[in-house]
């Protein structure tokens, strides 16, 4: 098989330069050093749009290998228009395998989704980050949260927690839930929702997290400690689904999306994974 340079010598292999992939992979080292603190990077240029998934895309350019097999989601889908885009210019700018099926990735690039099927250590998960500060909506200043972060001072945060209880009676965090990482740094998960943050919880996979547009990088490694915040009277809560079953695969173990039929309105509901929901289906011969 020829390789990506072999294939077409009008790019580097995976796109990026090579001093450029060195220094990201620099930042990604010490981003795993110190789980969960937020690392400076100089965010290279992409053939797609600030906010769209640079940062999780240049991390993905910058650790893949020949031999790797790369898998890209969107919010649980393999079909949408950004992870098809992504998925595409990742395999054409490195000719190596790509795949739906979670099991078979050694990299899963994901948007707002960590895969309802279990990673293993040999796998990378790489999340797509919008907003890494998680104290920007206490605070507005980059200086200011450095010092906080600095101090450990997340009173504001804690405040802000206080005060959605004391109003709603819960918190009013439905995805991005703040958590704090090796009981040092708070951090942003990305928009995944509340289901998926107990899976980063001393998951053996390495959790890698890009944000392209606020130029940080950050990470989750191996084994770590990740406890959302909450107070002993009022514990965190993933999502409730009540018993609700998926309409193609049956499952009700799982994030369900909730969707409403325009023709008669009725309300029903699908594995938010779609590639869980196939394998589902496959294993019960039902595709």
């Amino acid at each position: 098989m020829k390789t990506a340079q072999e294939h077409n010598q009008s790019y580097n292999y995976a796109f990026l330069d090579e001093p450029s992939k060195r220094e990201i992979r620099r930042k990604t080292l010490k981003a795993v050093a110190i789980p969960g603190y937020q690392v400076p990077f100089a965010s290279r240029e992409l053939p797609i749009a600030r906010g769209w998934g640079t940062g999780g895309l240049q991390l993905t350019l910058s650790l893949i290998g020949d031999d790797d097999c790369v898998k890209v989601i969107d919010q649980g889908s393999d079909d949408s228009v950004n992870a098809v885009s992504i998925r595409n210019l990742v395999q054409e700018t490195t000719n190596v395998s790509v795949t739906t099926q979670t099991e078979a990735a050694t990299i899963i690039q994901s948007r707002h989704r960590i895969p309802e099927v279990p990673l293993t250590p040999e796998q990378v998960l790489v999340l797509q980050v919008p907003k890494p500060e998680p104290l920007r909506n206490v605070e507005s200043s980059e200086k200011r949260t450095r010092i906080q972060h600095g101090e450990k001072n997340y009173n504001a945060m804690w405040l802000e927690l206080y005060e959605d209880i004391v109003k709603w009676d819960h918190a009013l965090f439905d995805a991005d839930y703040p958590v704090m990482v090796h009981g040092r740094y708070l951090m942003a998960p990305s928009p995944i929702p509340r289901w998926d943050t107990p899976k980063l919880h001393q998951s053996s996979f390495l959790t890698l997290l890009g944000a392209g547009r606020e130029k940080k990088i950050y990470a989750v490694p191996p084994y770590t400690d990740v406890e959302p915040l909450q107070f002993d009277d009022y514990p965190f809560q993933v999502e409730s689904f009540n018993s609700k079953a998926c309409t193609r695969c049956g499952s009700t173990d799982v994030f369900l999306e909730e969707n409403t039929d325009e023709t008669n309105g009725e309300v029903h509901y699908q594995c938010s994974d779609t590639a869980y929901c196939n394998k589902v289906l496959d294993e019960k011969g039902g595709r």
